[in-house]
Parts: C-alpha cells; structure tokens; sequence
C-alpha cells in the first residue's frame, strides 16, 4: 500500500451547478477527470478533511461502484480519517445528507444526476454536500471550479478496490471505512417524523398503493418501509431494483416518464394512492385516484396537513418555494399567518432558511418537497407524509386535493420545457426578454394584460447575498404569470422552461382541463418570448 501522487492537467469545464457537476458519462470517463474534480473537492474543504469524517454514495447509475472505489481511495490520502459509504455504493440523496448531520461529517460525496439519465450514453453527477446535509453553497462550488481549473496533481492510495457489499468497517491505510446499511438511519429518522402505526393500520385494512422506484436508488428504501416497517402488500413497489441505466427508464417522476403509474392511476381499477420516486431519491410524484397532484400542490396540502403527522404536529414555523412553483403554497402560509419566501431554484437557497428556523416546509415545482428535518429534498418522505394524512383524515387523496381547493382556491399549473435548444438561441432569448422588460406593463398579449415583470433577483434573508438573474416573470392582471428560465440540470445544450399558471376561485371551475384553462397564458408567453422565432420549435419537448 503506498500513497501516489499523480501529475495531471486542469480541466476548465468542471464548473458544478445548482446541483455539483454533471456530464456525459464520456466526459467522466476521460482519463483524470473524476479524480480531478474529487481532489478539487478536497483541496477546496482544506484542513478541515484531516481527521475528518466524510459520507459518500450515490443513486447507483452506470460508473457508480468506479467512481466510489476512487474517492475512498483519494479520500483516505487526502487526511480523512473515516469514511461512511452506502452498502453496494449506494445512498439516497436525503440519506445522505441525514447521515452527514448525525455523524458530524465534515460533509459528504453524493454520486448521481439525479432524475437524469443513467447507462454508458447517459449522465453522471458528483455534489459535494456541506457540513449541514445541504448542497455546497455558490462561494464553496466557486472556489471548487476555481481550483479544479488550476490543478496539476491529485492523492490517491495504490490498493486493490475494496468490498462494498459486506456491511462492516475496514481498514484503508490510517483511514477507518465503514460500509452501512444505507436505509437503517433513514427508516430511524421517518419513524420519528410519521405516525408508523397508523398507517400500518390503514394498510390492514386493505388500502391499496403503487409505489414506482423507477430502477433507482429509492427501491431498497421503499421495499424496507412500505413492504416491511408499515405492512403494504407484496409487489406495491414496482421496479424496485436499482439498476445502472435505470431499466431503460428515465428516472424524472411525472406523468410523461412514469406512464405505467399514470395509466394504472386513471384507470378503473386504481389503487387508493400512487407516488414514484426519481435517480437519487430526492423527488416525488404523487397521484390520487383519477387526478394527478402536481408538485405544487402537493407542497401546499402538505403545508396545511403537516399538524397530523408527529413530527410537526408543533406547527409550521414558515414555508418556502422556488421562484417557478406556483403560489398554492402561498395561499396556505397566509390563512396560517406564518411566513412564505420566495427563493431561486435549486436547492441550496432553502438551506439558510432551514439552518436560521425560518422554515420548516420546503418544495419546488420540479417534484421536490422537503422539510428541516434534511437538508435535502426527500421524496420518500414526501410520500409517507401523505400517507399520514390520508391515514388521520380517513380520505382519499382525490377528496383531500378537491377540498383544498374549495378552501383555497386552486392554482391551475403546468411546465413546458424546450430540451436541448441551441444554448445560443436560449441566451438570445432570454436577453430579448430582459431588453423588454420596460416596456411590457399594460400590453395586452392573447387577451391578458401584463401588470408586472422583472428579472428575479433574491437578496438572502439571512446572509444578505444577492442572487441576480434568476427567471423573468411576467404577472398578468387577470391573476395569472408565467415564468422563463433556463434549466442548470441537463447536460446537452439548453433547456428552456416555461412555467404556466392561473389562479381559479370558482369551485364550479375547478374540473376543467389544465392546458385548456392555460391556453391563452400558453399564447401569451409564446407571443411575448417569441419562442418559436428564437427556438424554431413550435411545441414543447414535455409538458408537465
């Protein structure tokens, strides 16, 4: 066993995003890419690493097993002196990051591209996630981009790769590596948030759920819970096993790429409940009999029924959401008297929020909910909340969704994302809708009259950071808004997104089709963005 340095070249691509670093797996295959990225993760930490602990795993995808193999291998040469990794490689993001927190981790390596997908052709990702449980901070992702772009040499010990299937602790040089059981912590942690006995009792009496792992890393977490702790029927978790390309599934939870779960849900035959779970377990969807409850509107029942579950039974201390999610939750934070923050997107900027006690409720449109209890989204969690409320209130799913509208309204929502745009035409774009900005206030664009726009800037309640340019809104007198951003998640081009929204009080309304009662906030966006000009598609790629 003996310590190497090897010389290397920097690359100047390995600038992480909203959610660390992600490529092709080609790109991650080159030759000193992975350990160059690592290293600069480690230099970056500092002294801190020596003695120090570090969690590391991921969802599993193609590279997975390789890419852990090399980091415990350069962790235990870079001064860490235990390293906590999931069984097989594997850890969900929201595991992750709990085992970070009650370890007293200096942080942790989470391997994946999240809803992205896997296999040789596919994507692959390494976050680097700070001492809290939470994604790494812009300052921290900076100066790792900064110094991947200047490396010229990497650690690592020269050993035989290690056995990730055995739970138990090893020895790697002065370094103490122990492999876990990735679920034990995490099932601890829902025990203690969600009321276990009620729904296994609901389960006894016969309710019926479909749960999609989607061939990802939340499999083995369902199956524990769902199956084992809470009693749900043999075979309720479908694609269960996590696999390297996902089974050919492209692990984003929502109704384009979990169509099995959509058409079972709206059949004759649905289950009481359905949800699906994405690449690292970090989002949810959620269906009820007949009726899809986007992302935003599982936030805001989940705001207004947290009480029912033991672990917030307290009450909500206050509600975030990102920029694009649509105002439900806004809605259900003003009838608590309780704050509501509007944040960019990506999960970081929710971290102050939960670190200061601001929050206690967390979610983006994007499929992701969360609360203080992680420093994560976790849609497992998500999940077993629900089925906490269905189990105190006695109802459906589709009742709980109709009430909450009858109460509060109901935001009719939906996404269109234009993927892999020429990422020159997207900029063009979104600088012509900057240019307009002035002058949009009063025109009217398909019938609706713009009351207000602007490119969202969010000034951290908590730090006072700025964070400039984050998606131009447009606010339409008729109580409606859309939203254009370019996405930060995928790895060929540009994504455009489009974010769609109208409010509807009128109980008498709440029935009709989405992209019916969205038709002319859909034309007015496409007029006043010229879309199709600047993009030369005259549709979406996905609507969600």
């Amino acid at each position: 066993m003996s310590l190497r340095r090897i010389a290397t070249t920097p690359f100047a691509d390995q600038k992480p995003g909203t959610s660390g670093l992600r490529k092709k797996v080609t790109v991650f295959q080159q030759p000193h890419y992975v350990e160059n990225f690592v290293q600069a993760i480690f230099d970056t930490i500092g002294a801190a690493r020596q003695g120090a602990t570090l969690v590391l795993g991921g969802d599993g995808r193609f590279l997975n097993r390789q890419v852990v193999q090399t980091t415990l291998k350069m962790a235990a040469a870079n001064g860490f002196s235990r390293i906590l990794v999931g069984q097989g490689g594997l850890l969900s993001t929201p595991a992750a990051s709990n085992l970070i927190r009650i370890s007293g981790a200096v942080g942790g390596i989470i391997l994946s591209a999240s809803h992205n997908p896997g296999g040789p052709d596919g994507d692959f990702g390494i976050k680097f996630n700070a001492a809290n449980g939470g994604p790494a901070p812009e300052d921290i992702t900076g100066a790792m981009h900064r110094r991947a772009s200047m490396l010229v040499e990497y650690a690592i010990l020269d050993v035989p790769d290690l056995d990730l299937d055995v739970v138990g602790e090893v020895t790697l040089g002065d370094c103490t590596v122990a492999v876990v059981d990735p679920v034990a912590d995490y099932a601890v942690l829902m025990r203690k948030l969600v009321d276990f006995d009620a729904i296994a009792a609901m389960f006894r009496g016969g309710f019926r759920m479909r749960f999609d792992a989607m061939s990802a890393v939340t499999g083995p977490y369902a199956k524990a819970i769902l199956e084992g702790a809470l009693g749900a029927a043999p075979g309720t978790v479908v694609n269960a096993e996590p696999l390297p390309d996902f089974g050919g599934h492209h692990p984003d939870p929502n109704p384009v790429h979990a169509a099995e779960l959509m058409a079972e849900m709206l059949g004759a035959e649905a289950p009481d409940f359905g949800a699906a779970s994405d690449g690292d377990g970090d989002r949810n969807m959620i269906v009820a009999p007949g009726l899809f409850v986007t992302p935003s509107d599982s936030l805001a029942v989940l705001a207004a029924q947290a009480h029912l579950a033991p672990g917030y039974a307290r009450g909500l201390a206050g509600v975030a959401r990102s920029m694009p999610t649509s105002r439900a939750v806004d809605r259900v934070a003003k009838a608590l008297g309780i704050p509501c923050y509007e944040t960019p997107t990506g999960w970081k900027f929710f971290g102050n929020l939960l670190d200061s006690g601001r929050i206690t409720l967390c979610g983006e449109e994007s499929a992701g909910t969360g609360s203080d209890h992680v420093r994560e989204k976790d849609g497992l969690w998500a999940v077993l909340v629900w089925l906490n409320i269905l189990a105190s209130t006695g109802q459906r799913a589709d009742a709980i969704l109709r009430d909450h509208w009858a109460r509060f309204g109901r935001d009719y929502y939906t996404r269109h994302d234009y993927e892999e745009v020429d990422a020159g035409a997207a900029q063009g774009l979104m600088q012509a809708l900057r240019d307009m900005l002035p002058t949009l206030p009063g025109k009217v664009f398909a019938g609706l009259t713009v009351a207000a726009c602007d490119d969202f800037s969010y000034t951290d309640p908590v730090d006072g950071s700025v964070t400039a340019q984050q998606g131009v809104r447009v606010l339409f007198a008729e109580d409606a808004r859309a939203v254009f951003r370019l996405s930060g998640t995928g790895t060929v081009g540009a994504t455009l997104r489009v974010y769609l929204e109208r409010f509807e009080p009128d109980v008498a309304r709440h029935d009709a089709e989405t992209q019916a009662v969205l038709a002319p906030v859909i034309a007015a966006a496409g007029e006043i963005a010229g879309i199709a000009r600047h993009t030369g598609r005259d549709a979406p790629s996905v609507i969600t």
